[in-house]
């Protein structure tokens, strides 16, 4: 980290695994530790095994929605106990895990009202079945513009899907069609 020139970039955020043993926990910490404060730390819930460690990160701690595969953090009264536990945490929307456990779109309204003003970032991709982050098909396209309007402007939309480099300008026009359409009118224009 300490030879990465990252200056070009105005925000900067670690995803920390997705999957920590309890007996890891103090040695990543040790290597947080290293990392500029301001950066945000995105974490699964699951993974919080010393809740009092983790609540030492105060807003720099960013809990993500998760997918259908993990027991906790798919609701937004999931969320709201981890927000009780760790009340300066942050919010990072997964929008692909929030479609693929309710396809209506219902319960991503319910926790972007509850917890837009916690959200520091969203991550964009269409999660499958077997929980993996694929391109944004035009069915889960539909059904994020549906909720665009509860994602305030200016959040970092963080692509995750799984698409080769020569796709990954395709797939970030997708992520501003499904979320910031006025966007992409005005990279259109420029």
């Amino acid at each position: 980290l300490p030879t990465l020139d990252l200056t070009r970039y105005a925000y900067i955020s670690v995803h920390l695994p997705s999957a920590i043993e309890p007996e890891f926990e103090p040695v990543m910490f040790g290597l947080l530790n290293a990392l500029p404060a301001h950066w945000l730390l995105i974490t699964h819930p699951d993974v919080i095994h010393a809740p009092h460690r983790w609540a030492e990160l105060r807003e720099r701690l960013c809990i993500e929605n998760m997918d259908k595969r993990k027991s906790i953090g798919q609701t937004a009264r999931d969320l709201g106990r981890l927000f009780e536990s760790f009340p300066e945490a942050t919010f990072c929307f997964d929008i692909g895990h929030a479609h693929q456990v309710d396809p209506t779109m219902g319960e991503s309204v319910l926790i972007l009202e509850e917890f837009g003003s916690k959200l520091r970032q969203v991550h964009v991709s269409e999660v499958n079945s077997e929980s993996k982050h694929d391109p944004v098909s035009l069915e889960a396209l539909r059904a994020f513009q549906s909720v665009a309007d509860l994602i305030p402007e200016g959040t970092p939309l963080i692509l995750e899907s799984r698409v080769p480099g020569e796709a990954a300008q395709a797939e970030m026009d997708i992520a501003l069609q499904a979320l910031r359409p006025q966007a992409l009118v005005r990279m259109a224009g420029d």
